[in-house]
């Protein structure tokens, strides 16, 4: 049986560290990652107590880079699924730039994003990406 949501972007963003995780939801395994958990990403980036937009960036490129070499930047053909709006919510308004860091450095380099919004599906090309001003006057 064969998921329509084969590849799904996990985020884990704490005060120190910042993972993401590609998913092959068919097996459950991790297909790539990339953390400032690494030591080769820790000791690249200035985080000290907390990381900041900028190490999530560096963290999407890592990714990216590692999608590439697996080959599965275009998600076998479908993409790689994203639920950014449910990724805020987990993670809190105050890492929605953390968030959309990582989605903007994936799709900057080459990977094919599926951007779900209210249960619908966009690609990534035709979205809006959202900036941090976009967020700092958004009034809750």
């Amino acid at each position: 049986m064969t998921l329509l949501k084969r590849y799904v972007l996990r985020l884990f963003i704490s005060l120190k560290y910042i993972t993401a995780n590609v998913v092959d939801r068919n097996n459950g395994r991790i297909v790539a990652t990339a953390s400032t958990v690494e030591h080769s990403l820790k000791n690249s980036l200035e985080c000290g107590r907390s990381c900041n937009a900028k190490a999530a960036a560096v963290v999407g490129e890592v990714l990216a880079m590692r999608l590439k070499v697996e080959g599965l930047e275009q998600g076998q053909g479908r993409g790689i699924h994203v639920d950014v709006n449910k990724e805020i919510e987990k993670k809190g308004l105050k890492n929605s730039t953390k968030v959309w860091s990582i989605v903007h450095a994936l799709k900057n380099n080459g990977v094919k994003l599926i951007l779900e919004e209210n249960g619908n599906e966009t690609s990534c090309s035709g979205y809006r990406v959202h900036g941090a001003d976009d967020f700092r006057n958004r009034r809750d």
